[in-house]
């Protein structure tokens, strides 16, 4: 409890100071955070993508800064994203896995939870968010209009996002039927529908500052979409094994992924949607004249995934790096982070500042010229976006924790990186250790040769950790 005091002094003493020093002179900015769902850190053009066109997505980095070195909170939805909107690594923040609650939803943030939603709506901010939430079905603590957000549309529930032309979606409290959907007939295609009121969003609050949040659920599994322009661009473009899944009809179920004729031109116009969104949302900034004050930032939840006929490999959708979802190696949790704000961050930047989602919190909340969190182990990236990296803090170490597939830590302190592997079976835990510096794609196991190491970084482990009753992780 004490280092939790100390800390929390010591970042309010930090957070006050970086705010006179960076923030005072600045006008307060729209705030604009996009979220893809499983989009791998190779799937985008700038990080290398070769099979997928990207251009809007590539303009943002021409436009701004690319961080090649930066973090998901974990490698699954839900604890990643509680991280983000928490400011808290996995051994602090409160939702650390999927658990999920019937018959709609997943297991609600408490009210004691802050979010920097929250804090951008204490500062005046209009707030929405538009995608997948997660976090807390309606009715209960964790809803979105619980926890900052004026405005909400779309699935509450991960579990129903599985499905792209589902039975309903929620706008607040109100369930919105999708009329022709039905789990055996697709009519009305949901990610379109939550576009439209994204873009509606900025049009209405162009003359106030706002915060639009958009955790799309493009490109996570299932593989479907309309055969629209997106998806002709890639029809015949490669060789194709066709997935067998839970179709659409009598038998399907919800958290189910349907039959994929062509998976791989599927997966790539979805990840093209998702690119053709992005260019809308910045092509409706430019109309109403917002750009110049508005900050864009674009990141992923978490690593590729495998499901649903997903063929990650093909698509080096890890770009070169070990993992995918579910792993904490660097496949699993590192992901593209671009942030452009005209003007502030130079454009066609690029920045290897080590960092993680729960350094979103601080920055935006000094973007805002608000009050600091509670408490978070983020630090404010602001100077780093201004281009004073000599004047930014930097993180002892990194941290994350998984609750499935045994139990799995990973902390990186510079350029070592532990993996703590079975951490639910002692005569089966391992820990293995990498030198990012000279193996990015975690190729060699060093643990053997540097004991003393393995060891420190193990106690960084142990520190970092906080039991949770609500999600027990004893090791």
């Amino acid at each position: 409890m004490n280092k939790v005091v100390i800390a929390v002094a010591t970042f309010a003493l930090l957070f006050s100071a970086g705010c006179d020093n960076q923030a005072q002179d600045l006008p307060q900015p729209n705030i604009v955070f996009i979220l893809a769902d499983d989009l791998g850190y190779g799937d985008i053009g700038v990080y290398g993508q070769q099979h997928i066109q990207t251009p809007n997505i590539d303009r943002l980095a021409e436009e701004g800064m690319r961080f090649t070195q930066f973090y998901s909170g974990t490698t699954v939805c839900a604890p990643s994203r509680s991280a983000l909107m928490t400011g808290q690594h996995t051994g602090h923040t409160f939702i650390r896995g999927n658990k999920e609650i019937k018959p709609e939803g997943q297991y609600p943030l408490a009210d004691s939870v802050q979010t920097f939603a929250q804090l951008l709506q204490e500062a005046g901010y209009a707030t929405g968010a538009f995608g997948k939430w997660g976090l807390g079905m309606v009715g209960t603590s964790g809803a979105p209009n619980q926890k900052g957000f004026d405005t909400f549309f779309g699935y509450n529930c991960q579990r129903q996002s599985h499905r792209y032309y589902p039975t309903h979606l929620w706008h607040n409290d109100e369930k919105v039927v999708l009329e022709g959907n039905d789990l055996a007939n697709k009519a009305v295609y949901a990610p379109e529908v939550i576009q439209e009121q994204t873009l509606k969003f900025i049009a209405d609050h162009k003359d106030t500052p706002f915060f639009l949040f958009v955790p799309t659920v493009l490109p996570h599994a299932e593989l479907q979409g309309p055969e629209d322009e997106h998806y002709r661009k890639y029809e015949n473009s490669f060789d194709e094994t066709p997935h067998k899944g839970n179709d659409y009809g009598p038998e399907a179920t919800i958290g189910g992924y349907a039959s994929v004729e062509k998976p791989r031109a599927t997966f790539a116009a979805m990840v093209s949607r998702l690119d053709a969104y992005v260019g809308e949302i910045l092509a409706k900034l430019d109309e109403l004249g917002l750009s110049e004050n508005t900050i864009v930032v674009f990141s992923s939840d978490n690593g590729p995934h495998l499901e649903g006929g997903a063929d990650p490999r093909f698509f080096n959708s890890a770009g070169g790096l070990r993992g995918h979802k579910r792993d904490l190696y660097e496949g699993g949790i590192r992901v593209p982070f671009i942030v452009r704000w005209p003007g502030k961050v130079q454009p066609g930047s690029q920045n290897d500042f080590v960092g993680a989602f729960w350094d979103v919190m601080p920055t935006f909340v000094q973007l805002a010229g608000t009050n600091p969190p509670n408490y978070t182990d983020g630090v404010s990236i602001l100077p780093t976006l201004l281009g004073n990296d000599d004047q930014q803090q930097q993180h002892t170490y990194l941290y994350w924790e998984f609750h499935e597939g045994g139990g799995r830590q990973a902390v990186r302190q510079g350029k070592w990186k532990a993996v703590r592997l079975q951490t639910r079976n002692k005569e089966k835990t391992t820990i293995e250790l990498y030198d990012l510096a000279t193996d990015p794609v975690e190729d060699t196991n060093l643990a053997v040769e540097n004991p003393s190491l393995v060891e420190q970084l193990a106690a960084l482990m142990d520190e970092a950790h906080q039991e949770s009753d609500v999600f027990p992780f004893a090791h």
